[in-house]
């Protein structure tokens, strides 16, 4: 199969590359490079343009002729999300609106689409099920939670086949020290805390320690990436003509930051500064998924989840491999 990859030289999205080339697939990345990562792209042809710009996806579709999208392209931050709406809602949704309409006109019916846990907002109860109320709690939550209803509807409209992946904490890297996570600014939690213990950040910042959990940190449940990359080569051959699904992507297993910290400090065996903060508007105390519908329809399980083969392949690639693979 011939899979655009839209925002394929990210994070997640390179790391599906790899995993759809080792099944047989051949990766084409659609990406701006705004955020991704020339060198991240190995494993097929890399086409530069913006998702909002019909005229540059319709001749890369037209060169490429694909069989199927696979889309992880737009912005991610929460915090950016609340100050600048509009840029969100522009490139997580406006862009969706020119995929779907340029995937119709040249003939692509399969879409597995990169979605996010945030759109449940703060959770009815835990573990998170697929049939619970979608209430975002912020812009970022709202803009996929959105682009999902548009993939609902083109599916009941147009015949396409679609599925929504909503993930919960992405983290790690590859096992080959090939690809790693490499945002500017970094945001997320794990690579924040390894940073300050290769000593390139003075502390780490714990955003609340007096929630209800049992250390008082907030609890969230980390999916190594390689995980998520073979969750999306198995959606694709699940999608189907005229239907919808989404499914959640996690582990069903909860970490609290202090957690992550400790296991941290002892996987690195650095000092790890780690300083009190107030609470970040918004943040639920705990969010842990129910994979099981993505079991059943995917054959799809995690099995490098482990928090400290997490940690451990993060280490690797910000000590051992970053400097060498990404310059």
């Amino acid at each position: 199969m011939r899979v655009l990859v839209a925002g394929g030289a990210g994070y997640i999205g390179s790391h599906t590359c790899k995993a759809l080339a080792q099944a047989g697939h051949v990766p084409i990345v659609y990406d701006s490079l705004a955020t991704g990562h020339a060198w991240a792209v190995k494993w097929g042809p890399l086409e530069q343009g913006d998702l909002n710009d019909p005229a540059a996806l319709g001749a890369a579709m037209r060169r490429h002729r694909p069989d199927a999208v696979i889309n992880f392209a737009g912005l991610i931050n929460v915090g950016e999300s609340a100050e600048e709406p509009t840029l969100y809602y522009r490139s997580n949704v406006a862009s969706v609106i020119t995929l779907l309409e340029t995937m119709r006109a040249h003939d692509v019916g399969s879409i597995v689409f990169s979605s996010s846990c945030a759109t449940y907002g703060v959770p009815q109860r835990l573990p998170i099920v697929e049939t619970m109320a979608q209430n975002p709690i912020n812009p970022y939550g709202r803009s996929k939670r959105m682009a999902e209803e548009m993939l609902r509807d083109a599916c009941a409209a147009h015949g396409l086949g679609a599925i929504a992946l909503r993930y919960f904490n992405a983290a790690g890297a590859d096992a080959d020290g090939e690809l790693g996570e490499e945002h500017d600014p970094e945001t997320h939690l794990i690579p924040l805390v390894l940073q300050a213990a290769l000593g390139t950040r003075r502390s780490i910042s714990i955003f609340g320690a007096d929630y209800e959990t049992p250390d008082g940190t907030c609890i969230r449940d980390y999916v190594h990436v390689a995980d998520l990359a073979t969750a999306h080569v198995a959606a694709l051959s699940a999608c189907r003509g005229g239907q919808y699904s989404a499914y959640n992507l996690g582990t069903g297993q909860g970490v609290s930051i202090n957690d992550v910290i400790g296991r941290s400090r002892a996987i690195t065996g650095k000092a790890i500064t780690a300083e009190a903060a107030a609470r970040r508007p918004g943040d639920p105390a705990s969010l842990i998924a129910d994979a099981s519908l993505a079991r059943q329809a995917l054959n799809w399980g995690p099995v490098c989840s482990d928090i400290d083969n997490i940690i451990h392949s993060a280490w690797r690639w910000m000590t051992e491999h970053r400097l060498r693979v990404a310059g």
